[in-house]
């Protein structure tokens, strides 16, 4: 059966993410049978990484802020989660339905595809959203 998605319940929890007036950081989309609905949403990246489980895969769309004293800056990424105990099926059809969420899930810095948690590291993604955001104004320690 193909795969479909509650556009607008997702645009929702994207538009949470987005807002800067809600504290909300971070939403997953998940599979409730052949549609991908909106999953949990939450603050902490912490919380998120929780949801990362080896038997599931989801998509999420995560603020994060970087930058220094300075010059703070909020990136998002989206983040497709598969699992170590997920099927071969069900990862082949992970990037495909991946272009459903993207439907949604338009503005992000940069996309990543993981499986292992150690991927999930916090700084690890900050340091790629950086590098994916161009020139560093960050201040120079001397």
């Amino acid at each position: 059966m193909a795969t479909k998605i509650d556009k607008e319940a997702c645009r929702e929890a994207y538009n949470l993410v987005r807002d800067d007036g809600t504290e909300v950081n971070w939403a997953t989309f998940k599979y409730d049978g052949s549609t991908i609905v909106p999953g949990s949403q939450g603050v902490d990246y912490e919380e998120f990484i929780r949801q990362c489980t080896d038997d599931i895969r989801l998509f999420g769309f995560v603020r994060f802020t970087t930058g220094d004293a300075m010059s703070k800056r909020v990136k998002f990424a989206l983040i497709t989660w598969i699992g170590e105990g997920v099927s071969g099926l069900q990862r082949a059809k992970t990037g495909t339905d991946k272009t459903l969420v993207k439907e949604v899930v338009q503005n992000f810095a940069k996309e990543f595809v993981i499986s292992d948690h150690k991927e999930l590291d916090e700084e690890y993604i900050k340091s790629e959203l950086k590098k994916a955001g161009g020139a560093n104004y960050d201040a120079q320690a001397e």
